[in-house]
């Protein structure tokens, strides 16, 4: 029965020091903290700017009470007890997502093109080394990599 354990552990342990697993638990945390970064972004900023472009709306006090009564204020709501359909806080939310979304977008799409510049500069200088062959600047003849002189137009190279 030991063997057994011992051998879940070090199985477990192998699954949890993956690179994929690392990763994504590092992705998690990034996220969480990254999250609370955009609820600022669309409470402190944007929120404020839809509100004074449309005359004073207040997504927050967005809702229909389910009692029937009539609330100032969702606040006003709750505190009276009555079940309330927040489908301003609704909106928030998805505006907080779609934020979150652009911006993750634009991250990876930068990552990307960054990634791909690396790639395509490692590639090129693998090409170059690897060639047996460069050009004459005058004659534009394939030469070997180590000629000193073009054999065509006897050029110094």
């Amino acid at each position: 029965m030991a063997d057994k354990k011992k051998g879940l552990v070090a199985e477990f342990k192998e699954f949890i020091m993956r690179g994929n697993v690392m990763d994504l638990a590092v992705g998690v945390i990034i996220g969480g903290a990254f999250q609370s970064i955009i609820n600022s972004l669309v409470n402190d900023i944007i929120m404020p700017i839809i509100s004074a472009v449309t005359g004073g709306i207040d997504f927050t006090n967005w809702f229909i009470a389910l009692d029937g009564g009539e609330y100032a204020t969702l606040a006003a709501a709750q505190e009276a007890g009555a079940a309330t359909l927040n489908y301003g806080t609704f909106i928030t939310v998805v505006i907080n997502f779609l934020l979150m979304a652009i911006v993750i977008f634009v991250l990876i799409k930068a990552l990307n093109k960054l990634n791909d510049k690396v790639k395509k500069d490692t590639k090129e200088a693998e090409e170059a080394e690897a060639a047996p062959v460069k050009i004459c600047p005058y004659c534009k003849s394939e030469i070997h990599k180590d000629a000193t002189k073009c054999p065509y137009c006897a050029s110094q190279v």
